[in-house]
């Protein structure tokens, strides 16, 4: 899928923030705008909402080793 802008509008916000940003094209100044909006829309769905999705995540891994060691564990790192 080719995007092609020829609203001159954007070409020249692109092309400004190109300069601002000391991107090397307008496709990456374009990239870089998207990329940091995707992140500010993602970032306005609450911090609880965002922590749910990744202890959901966790859960769905199981119950861990009850045998495991993590002090053990930790301690080999010391011992290099």
């Amino acid at each position: 899928m080719i995007l092609s802008i020829r609203d001159p509008h954007v070409i020249a916000l692109a092309d400004e923030l190109m300069q601002r940003v000391g991107a090397k094209s307008q496709t990456d100044a374009v990239r870089l705008a998207l990329e940091n909006e995707l992140k500010r829309d993602h970032e306005k769905i609450p911090l609880t909402e965002r922590v749910r999705k990744y202890q959901r995540a966790i859960a769905a891994l199981g119950p861990g080793d009850p045998a495991y060691d993590h002090k053990a564990h930790m301690d080999e790192g010391w011992e290099m």
